[in-house]
């Protein structure tokens, strides 16, 4: 076949797939999985540590794994961690019968957020009538007493991760509701003696850098500040050699 009759037949094979693809109807393209979900494969002598947390958490598992590759195994949920209620709905199930070395756990982010009377919806605009956060603020620092509970039971290393920044124009949130979520997590936490990754004072240390506009998520680089912060945490708590 001459080359220019060949490279005609690719090209209109590639638009052909191209136009097949943006029909109405036509399976959406498949979106790469996540590594934060990836598989886990122990590496034999090295300490487990368990991450649980929303999608802030689930966008530094990657990095924190890189950055602890070698020095432990790490994992975490299979999910997003959503607000307290989820946790103690699923707590167990997620802990499994596995032997944890160290948990850095949050939960704060989902319950702060306004969501619409009777629906459970996600709302825009919080001073709505009958919008309300989804785990008001004295059922969040009540779910969370439970939930330490349950994790200081397994017998391994907590750390408490403090809830991250809201910025204005996030979507069903109030900037400075994760100020006193955090403040009543710290309460939890000062009770119960668990140590707290203060991860939102050191994401307002470059929050116009590393947090999109109107946002609680963060650039890849963010992620990566973030992380840097876990893994010191973690690292800290690891058993020694």
């Amino acid at each position: 076949m001459k080359p220019i009759a060949f490279a005609t037949i690719i090209a209109l094979t590639i638009s052909i797939s191209a136009f097949a693809a943006d029909k109405p109807g036509a399976p959406p393209a498949k979106k790469p999985a996540d590594p934060a979900f990836a598989k886990v494969e122990d590496v034999a002598g090295l300490p487990r540590v368990l991450l649980i947390g929303d999608s802030i958490s689930i966008g530094y598992t990657a990095p924190v794994r890189e950055l602890l590759k070698g020095k432990a195994n790490v994992h975490r949920i299979p999910t997003n961690g959503g607000p307290t209620t989820h946790g103690l709905q699923n707590l167990k199930s997620w802990l499994g019968d596995s032997k944890w070395d160290v948990i850095h756990f949050n939960w704060g982010l989902h319950d702060l957020k306004y969501v619409k009377a009777g629906t459970g919806e996600l709302i825009q605009n919080t001073t709505e009538p009958g919008s309300h956060p989804q785990v008001p603020l004295a059922d969040y620092e009540k779910n969370l007493t439970k939930l330490v509970g349950e994790l200081k039971a397994t017998g391994a290393k907590l750390i408490w991760c403090s809830t991250t920044p809201v910025p204005e124009g996030a979507k069903g949130r109030v900037p400075g509701d994760e100020i006193k979520y955090n403040e009543a997590a710290a309460r939890v936490m000062t009770a119960a003696s668990v140590k707290t990754d203060d991860l939102y004072t050191h994401a307002m240390t470059k929050i116009k850098e590393i947090q999109n506009k109107a946002d609680v998520h963060y650039s890849a680089a963010g992620y990566k500040y973030l992380a840097e912060k876990v893994v010191a945490e973690i690292e800290a708590e690891l058993p020694k050699k």
